[in-house]
């Protein structure tokens, strides 16, 4: 890992996604690309000039440079390598290109929790992220004053188009030392039998040489409430899920279940691309 994105509103909740990344960038000698986009109008930018040309553009552009300048400031950023860029596009859109010209290894962005996601990273904007980042996306609601990852609960229907992602759990696990709870999730609508479900996650994890992991079938009423007992359970410090990009989240989390989880799991949260 050696490029991290945090795309920020300056909100306290992308504060506190910067205040992991910037642990992160120390432990593992990252450097920090800082991203701030204004969605203006598109009508409007080419009826009266590039956006540099729009007073109101140019207001909002040095106000964005001021308040980057106030963040860059704080101590938790000191020492660190640091590159901040101010843009005019439609947000996804913004993110996921500076991904692809950055090489960006990590996207790491805030949330405001169960009351929806705040300001830039409304619901619809945040899921648009996760199913179409080529890249992991780790969503950070709180403030962590030691960003530690020892219990990673990887969840998944463990069918074989998921491999890859768990490959990268692996790698994450690896750099945090952690342990990997692989966990099914079995509800009444889509029940499989506790034997079946482990020859498939055996099958899922075999060729790996991982052995630091634990096996678990859970049984709840929903896949989002099976993951988020199961994690309290074992007070996990991160939740992984694999997306099947614009076809939305894998064939066991249907509907917006990576929305939910982000919003309602007190705990990070990472996507991993299919």
């Amino acid at each position: 890992m050696k490029k991290i994105l945090v795309p920020t509103d300056f909100s306290p909740e992308a504060e506190n996604a910067l205040k992991v990344a910037a642990q992160l960038a120390k432990k593992h000698d990252c450097e920090l690309l800082l991203l701030h986009l204004l969605d203006l109008p598109l009508q409007q930018i080419s009826e009266l000039g590039t956006p540099t040309e729009l007073p109101e553009a140019v207001y909002f552009m040095k106000l964005a440079q001021k308040k980057f300048e106030d963040l860059l400031e704080k101590d938790y950023l000191q020492s660190l390598s640091i590159t901040h860029t101010v843009d005019f596009k439609e947000i996804s859109q913004g993110i996921l290109e500076t991904c692809k010209k950055n090489r960006i290894d990590l996207i790491i962005m805030g949330s405001h929790g169960a009351d929806g996601l705040k300001e830039m990273f409304i619901g619809s904007t945040a899921e648009k992220i996760v199913r179409t980042s080529d890249v992991p996306v780790l969503v950070i609601k709180n403030e962590h004053i030691n960003f530690t990852i020892e219990e990673f609960v990887f969840a998944s229907d463990f069918k074989n188009d998921n491999k890859d992602t768990y490959k990268q759990a692996i790698k994450l696990a690896e750099l945090f030392n952690a342990k990997i709870h692989l966990l099914m999730v079995n509800t009444m609508g889509n029940f499989t039998t506790t034997a079946t479900a482990k020859v498939r996650i055996r099958e899922f994890i075999e060729g790996n040489t991982f052995e630091n992991f634990t096996t678990n079938i859970y049984n709840d009423e929903s896949v989002e409430k099976g993951i988020l007992n199961f994690s309290q359970i074992i007070n996990a410090d991160l939740i992984g899920i694999s997306t099947h990009g614009r076809q939305g989240i894998s064939h066991f989390l249907n509907g917006s279940i990576s929305e939910d989880l982000v919003n309602h799991a007190k705990r990070p949260v990472i996507t991993f691309k299919i």
